[in-house]
Formats: structure tokens, sequence, C-alpha cells
């Protein structure tokens, strides 16, 4: 039986990207939008290591999730002779799969806490499973929130636009999303003129995913190339820009994906709020700042085609990090489920996350 959360107030969640069915996961391959919406099913956790790799799946709380779907799996699947060894290397193994979001970690040691109180394969089948769902409804719970907390902190009496950057919605999370389910909020409030969305490079989730997805639920979005930016806060029709978080580290720097720094400095000189939506699952309060990150970098090939359509030079050196730091100093608000950072730094950081 196919398996979604239901959201808990009368909201549309947007577009369903993951259906767990019990033996089997779907994935919408998010690699293909807006073209074709096609849906891979994996049976065990090194197609799920291998889907968060390819970016089949993307953005930090739906990679989480996924992952912890792929443990659920592992164990379903293990052989029976040396069960625990089978579910402790698949857990490695999607431990490996994308080393910055830190919301792959925090799903992968909760759900290596139920396994390490198993006695049983049985009882690791049935108990992780209903782990990885319980984090899925939870993530989507925390949607709500985020968006509740982030439009009581704008406090707009009327409409204004926005600017967003990669795609943080219903694709990126359990559903709802993370900064687009602030959009969604505040679009069902009447409190939004207009979405400008980045098309972000080099994957162009903005472009692809976004604006398809905005579109797609009747939101209105206007697409804009990321060179853009600075020209459209200039204009002052964006009194806003949100984005998400792939890890918030314990002074409140922000790491999401490359271009979020360059926002953030063009919001500053043209005094436009910058706010950062994401679960606290996002929050590393282990991690001291920003420059104690490893960024990933990617194959320059996804700068020098797209879809194998030649761009650049052949062969032609390609500085390709997937994501950079925002400075906590650059930051207006950080809004998590558990409430708002204003003006994040290590204290405030701590008053919230501990």
């Amino acid at each position: 039986m196919t398996t979604t959360p239901k959201p808990s107030q009368e909201r549309a969640i947007g577009t369903v990207a993951i259906r767990w069915h019990g033996s089997s996961l779907e994935l919408l391959d998010q690699r293909l939008l807006p073209g074709e919406e096609h849906w891979i099913t994996l049976e065990g956790a090194a197609g799920v290591a291998q889907s968060i790799r390819d970016m089949v799946v993307r953005g930090a709380p739906a990679i989480g999730i996924s992952a912890a779907y792929g443990v659920a799996l592992a164990a379903r699947h293990a052989g029976g002779g040396d069960w625990k060894a089978e579910i402790k290397q698949a857990i490695r193994e999607l431990a490996a799969s994308r080393p910055t979001a830190v919301n792959l970690f925090w799903a992968l040691q909760r759900m290596e806490r139920i396994f390490h109180a198993c006695h049983s394969l049985d009882e690791a089948v049935k108990r992780l499973a209903s782990e990885a769902r319980a984090i899925h409804e939870e993530d989507l719970a925390a949607n709500f929130a985020m968006a509740d907390h982030a439009l009581e902190f704008i406090g707009a009496e009327a409409p204004f636009s926005v600017l967003t950057h990669c795609n943080t919605g219903a694709l990126a999370t359990g559903g709802y999303g993370t900064a687009l389910g602030v959009v969604r909020r505040l679009y069902e409030e009447k409190l939004l003129a207009d979405v400008y969305a980045d098309e972000t490079r080099p994957w162009l989730q903005g472009g692809r995913l976004t604006a398809w997805e905005l579109s797609r639920d009747g939101i209105p979005v206007t697409l804009n190339a990321d060179g853009a930016a600075a020209a459209i806060m200039a204009r002052k029709d964006v009194r806003w820009v949100i984005v998400g978080a792939d890890r918030i580290t314990a002074n409140g720097d922000v790491v999401n994906k490359i271009g979020t720094y360059s926002l953030a400095v063009l919001a500053r000189h043209h005094k436009v709020g910058f706010m950062v939506v994401a679960p606290s699952s996002t929050v590393d309060m282990a991690t001291a700042s920003g420059a104690d990150v490893a960024i990933e970098e990617r194959d320059g090939i996804e700068i020098r085609e797209i879809r194998g359509i030649g761009l650049a030079p052949e062969g032609i050196n390609v500085f390709n990090p997937v994501f950079d730091v925002t400075p906590a100093s650059l930051i207006d608000a950080i809004v998590t489920e558990k409430g708002v950072v204003h003006n994040p730094n290590i204290t405030g950081m701590q008053a919230l996350f501990g």
C-alpha cells in the first residue's frame, strides 16, 4: 500500500516526489523535469544511495527522508544470516552518497539508533519502516510550522514579491516546502505579489523545478537568470530573499546551493531582507562555523555541458562547487519549526538549539 504523508491542516502539500510502498521506494526523477515525469522504483539501499549521488532526489530534507527509507529497504531485503552486517553496510553506503547535507546524517543516525535496539530481523523490518515513515511525516509537519513562524515574523499587511534560489518546495522535502513553503503560505494569505526564481546554474533547479512546481500549483512566478538578481532588487520589487539550507552551523552560518552567498551580499546592499528557512535537522551545532564544512565539488562536465550539448571548450578547467557559505552577519532570520533566530549568532543559535 502506497504511503504519502497526510497534511495536518487544510493545505495543498504540492507535488509528491517520494512514494513508499513498503517493499519498495519510488522517487520522481528530478533530472528529467519538467520535460518528463518519470518515477524510479528502488528495492534496495544501494539504489537509493546511487539516486542520491546522481541527484534523482535532491534537497536536504528529501535526501534525509530517502536515506531513511533506504535503511528500511536494507532491513526488508537482508539475507537473514548476518542481517546486522548487511544493514550496517547499507547505512555506510548511504552516508557516503552526499557529504554536505546534514539531514542525511541526522536521518541515518536516527535510523541507526532504532537498528541497534532491534533484537531480530523481523523487529528491524517493522521498526525501521515505521521510523522512516515518521521522519517523512514529521518533515511535512515541520514545513507547516516553519511557514507559520515565517509569516508571523514578516508581519506583512500588503502583497509583496520575493526572490528565491534553487528549489526548496515539495520536490525537495516531504511536501509543502521550506522556503517555498513560506511562499505557499504567503500565497494562501493573499500576501504574495510574485516570486522571482533564480534559474540556478548549473543544474537549473530554479528553472526546471521551482518554476514548474509553482506554475503547476497556480502560484505566480517569474523566472530570471541568476545574474539578473541585482537588477531585480534595484527595482525595489522584492521585499525578501527567501532560501533554504543544506547545513546551518553553530554560529548561524548557512551552507546552501552555490549562489546563495551572492544573493545575501546583494540583499544587504539593496536593503532587502534575507531569510533562511530549514528544519532543525539541518542545524549542525557540532560544527562551529561554515569555514569548518567540506564543500562538495562535482564534475566540471555539469558546467561545460547541458544534457550533452557543449557550452564551453572541451577539457577547460572548471570550478564547480555545489554549495557556498553565507556568513551569519548577512542573514536577517533563520526560521525552523522550533522558532526564529533573528540576526543569528552563536548566542541566538544556542538559545534555540542548545
